[in-house]
């Protein structure tokens, strides 16, 4: 069995290294960018790299990836965890959104979606620190790698009964301005076997932004799943 772990716009794999020093036993952090035009491009290339059964662990954008992942794959499955993500698809005022971000990416690359993103990714109170290391990860990424995945988000099919039909976790920061409370409440009710629970504190990113207290949730989860 092996956790996989799949990162959030704007950063990279880097974001789980606590995590993973935490885990133990086969963990994959893949990176998700130039993996093709559309999620389901993703999941099925992941699918390739990682072997046997797994549990999926997915922050924002790595949610939806999971999702697509256990759609092409149920059977391999034991359980989804997604931190600061949702299973439906965008609505038009999302999609225009996305196209403010494509716009901004071409015209001002990574540090312009860094800056657009940033006051949505963590609360007022986050560590600079934490923020620094986040911005770090966010300006190394190429633009076209960037558009390419806000397109690839913005195009992801409807997930929900995928979500809906996994052991399910959902895990929501407290501030988070992307997925609320009502949402994720909805979604987890709909299923019949799934949690929620919310992250005092934290923003968008509840991995780094408050890492004792996602890591405690992801060892319970990994240890219900296996």
């Amino acid at each position: 069995m092996t956790v996989v772990l799949l990162h959030a716009l704007p950063l990279d794999e880097r974001m789980w290294d606590g995590a993973r020093r935490m885990l133990e036993g086969d963990v994959a952090a893949p990176r998700l960018y130039g993996r093709g035009a559309t999620m389901d491009d993703w999941a099925a290339s992941i699918l390739d790299e990682v072997q046997g059964e797994l549990v999926l662990v997915g922050a924002s954008m790595g949610g939806y990836c999971a999702l697509r992942m256990a759609a092409l794959a149920p059977e391999r499955i034991r359980g989804i965890l997604l931190a600061g993500s949702r299973a439906d698809p965008d609505s038009d005022e999302r999609r225009a959104g996305r196209a403010d971000t494509i716009a901004t990416i071409e015209r001002d690359g990574a540090a312009g979606l860094w800056e657009q993103m940033r006051p949505k990714l963590f609360s007022e109170d986050a560590p600079a620190d934490v923020v620094e290391r986040a911005r770090a990860m966010a300006l190394d990424q190429p633009a076209d790698d960037l558009r390419g995945a806000v397109e690839a988000i913005r195009d992801r099919p409807d997930s929900t009964d995928v979500a809906r039909s996994n052991p399910l976790g959902v895990l929501l920061g407290e501030t988070d301005p992307f997925v609320d409370e009502a949402y994720s409440r909805r979604l987890v009710a709909g299923a019949a076997d799934a949690w929620l629970l919310t992250v005092p504190g934290s923003g968008h990113l509840p991995a780094l932004e408050r890492p004792l207290a996602f890591e405690t949730v992801l060892a319970g989860a990994v240890a219900r799943w296996t």
